[in-house]
């Protein structure tokens, strides 16, 4: 890993000179990709989509039935079922997106969230830019990553939020446990749990201290 005056740097703290360097980063590698479909099946998953996203809205998570969701999508409950699974797929896929805009953010935004900022700063704003995401899916998130046993640990968004965090971690004694660590912290399940008894303001300020002590 490249170093400078801050300690050593993850790949992804410092801007790729794309002649120097033309393939992806390992990080990069781990970006959730936008799916590649037909277009019939694009605009069934786009009706899908929208029309689990309002009801949800509406009546949250836990009081919208998958046959409510394709009879407002105008599908069938098969192709539904055929192409999400169930309630947690259509979690994912509906964060699917909001993944790609917050990693998109921390590969190539602007500092402290993306490169160019040392890396303690970088994983503070990464705390709080996954916490406001966090806190404003909680019921989706929480859906996805408690599906099945050991749910959370094998999304794919998971696996970079803990090669970045790692990464960011890199002068820890060692950065993937305690990356694993911190993103325990930050587990839908915690946070639904701890959120009514400190409120979000305490919940935020807490996280955030948690990411700058490792620094």
């Amino acid at each position: 890993m490249p170093e400078n005056s801050n300690g050593p740097r993850s790949d992804s703290a410092t801007p790729r000179d794309p002649a120097s360097a033309p393939g992806p980063t390992p990080l990069e590698l781990l970006r959730t990709p936008p799916p590649k479909e037909r277009a019939d099946a694009a605009r069934n998953r786009a009706a899908v989509l929208e029309a689990a996203a309002r009801l949800f809205a509406e009546h949250g998570v836990e009081g919208v039935s998958m046959d409510q969701i394709a009879s407002a999508a105008g599908v069938g409950k098969g192709t539904l079922f055929r192409r999400f699974g169930d309630k947690s797929g259509l979690a994912t896929a509906l964060l699917d997106a909001k993944e790609r805009t917050l990693q998109e953010a921390i590969l190539h935004g602007p500092p402290p969230l993306g490169p160019g900022a040392p890396d303690a700063e970088r994983l503070v704003a990464f705390v709080a830019a996954y916490t406001d995401y966090l806190l404003d899916h909680l019921e989706l998130v929480r859906m996805s990553e408690t599906a099945s046993r050991g749910a959370r640990y094998r999304i794919g968004a998971y696996r970079f939020w803990h090669q970045h965090t790692a990464l960011l971690l890199s002068r820890s004694p060692d950065p993937a446990v305690t990356a694993h660590t911190l993103l325990a912290a930050l587990s839908a399940e915690h946070v639904t749990a701890v959120l009514a008894q400190v409120g979000e303001e305490r919940l935020r300020d807490g996280l955030v201290r948690l990411a700058r002590a490792p620094a």
